[in-house]
């Protein structure tokens, strides 16, 4: 009804026996941004994302409150914010969800304040990963003066709101760095190859091989598939009568190849062929136990199985390469079409699980392609569900990245699938 102010009243009335209460915080947070007090309401999109990660408008909510902050020109102050996490970060990692009671204590005592072991900014960097963005995104706000001078509706001065954050995020580290040892924060990082371990390779015959390789690359992303097949299966015949004695990493060498041929395959339509080269990558990367090729042969076998229809084989092998996965894009692009496959098999709900988690993936990269795609896939799942006011809130926020990006095809696609959903809301 556009009436923000009162109904700022009766969300901070709901508030008022349980502060912890996460529906009015989310009703708050919303009255906020309405009313134009984008920075306050980003503070309780916070709150309620602290207490309810997993109920995803309170991350949309703390996206489109950054985004009207960025384009608010008549602001008091010029900071550039980041859609690079939120402050929820104990609720995500399930390794971390057991010392939640011991950090949140951690907090409270003044001693272990004064205590602490003094750190690298390196050193708190590794320790917090990805979050670390968090944490300077929170220091150069504290650094504006015109915004900490600010206070909350309920009279919270936001510098002290600001200042709580980083508390609890040093504090955090703290625990981190007594609890663990730097090196178990690391993440991605891929293990030495056994298979080459202690021995080099002659220069010509690395030469030939990397000259090689990007031959067969060169001709794949040209176009040229049977080339690329050509010239890969010319190379294969060479190393297969290399000895190891040559070459110690023989079969990390063969199993690239055989990743090769299977994608070029795969560009010539022979998919039975290409899922044998696959599998046998899959089963070198594991005998040398190299991470990355197994996450590379996992991709591509879920490529194949999901070219041809077989969409359950497709996330069988997908949820396997989930915790080897490396970075934001590759996991917005994976949770994206693992969701797609449960779409295609009428599995809603998981569809709409996956899709979450491919729209979170590319918030923390700002990545606005991957927003929209998720925000779609959500929207499909939600309509599918019967939930047609969500799926028309995540189409309209696509629309709005499609805007952004001036992508008038996916405009066109969008817009027509939003004025369907919106003739099943009630009138």
């Amino acid at each position: 009804m556009g009436q923000s102010e009162n109904a700022l009243k009766d969300a901070e009335a709901s508030l008022k026996e349980d502060k912890s209460f996460f529906e009015g915080l989310y009703q708050k947070a919303e009255a906020l941004y309405y009313m134009g007090e984008f920075e306050f309401g980003l503070v309780f999109y916070h709150r309620g994302q602290k207490l309810r990660p997993q109920i995803q408008e309170f991350r949309l909510g703390i996206q489109k409150a950054q985004e009207a902050i960025e384009n608010s020109v008549a602001s008091s102050f010029s900071v550039k914010l980041e859609i690079k996490g939120d402050l929820s970060f104990l609720q995500k990692d399930e390794e971390r969800v057991q010392p939640i009671a011991a950090i949140l204590n951690l907090t409270t005592e003044k001693k272990l304040q004064t205590k602490k072991t003094p750190k690298s900014e390196k050193t708190t960097k590794q320790l917090l990963g990805e979050f670390y963005s968090d944490k300077k995104y929170l220091e150069t706000l504290l650094k504006d003066e015109d915004l900490v001078k600010g206070k909350t509706k309920n009279g919270e001065r936001l510098q002290d709101v600001i200042q709580g954050c980083l508390t609890y995020l040093d504090s955090c580290t703290e625990f981190w760095n007594q609890e663990r040892p730097i090196s178990a924060h690391k993440k991605c990082k891929v293990k030495q190859n056994n298979c080459t371990k202690g021995h080099s390779a002659p220069s010509e015959t690395v030469q030939f091989l990397l000259k090689s390789l990007d031959g067969i690359d060169a001709e794949l992303t040209s176009g040229n598939a049977e080339g690329s097949l050509m010239k890969a299966e010319e190379v294969m015949k060479v190393v297969q009568g290399w000895s190891e004695k040559e070459v110690p990493n023989k079969k990390e060498v063969i199993g690239s190849l055989h990743s090769c041929i299977g994608n070029a395959l795969i560009d010539l339509g022979d998919m039975d062929k290409a899922l044998e080269h696959h599998q046998k990558d899959l089963e070198l990367a594991k005998q040398c136990k190299l991470p990355d090729a197994m996450s590379r042969a996992l991709d591509n076998i879920g490529r194949v199985y999901a070219q041809i229809g077989q969409f359950a084989q497709a996330i069988e092998f997908w949820e396997i390469k989930v915790p080897l996965a490396c970075g934001g894009l590759e996991k917005t692009w994976l949770f994206h079409e693992i969701g797609r496959c449960y779409l295609e098999l009428n599995r809603h709900e998981e569809a709409r699980a996956y899709g979450v988690r491919s729209v979170a993936a590319a918030d923390e990269i700002a990545d606005e392609k991957w927003q929209m795609n998720g925000h779609v896939l959500v929207a499909q799942a939600e309509l599918k569900l019967g939930h047609f006011g969500s799926g028309v809130f995540h189409l309209e926020t696509a629309l709005t990245q499609a805007t952004l990006q001036e992508d008038d095809s996916a405009k066109n696609v969008i817009q027509k699938a939003l004025d369907e959903a919106k003739q099943h809301l009630p009138q």
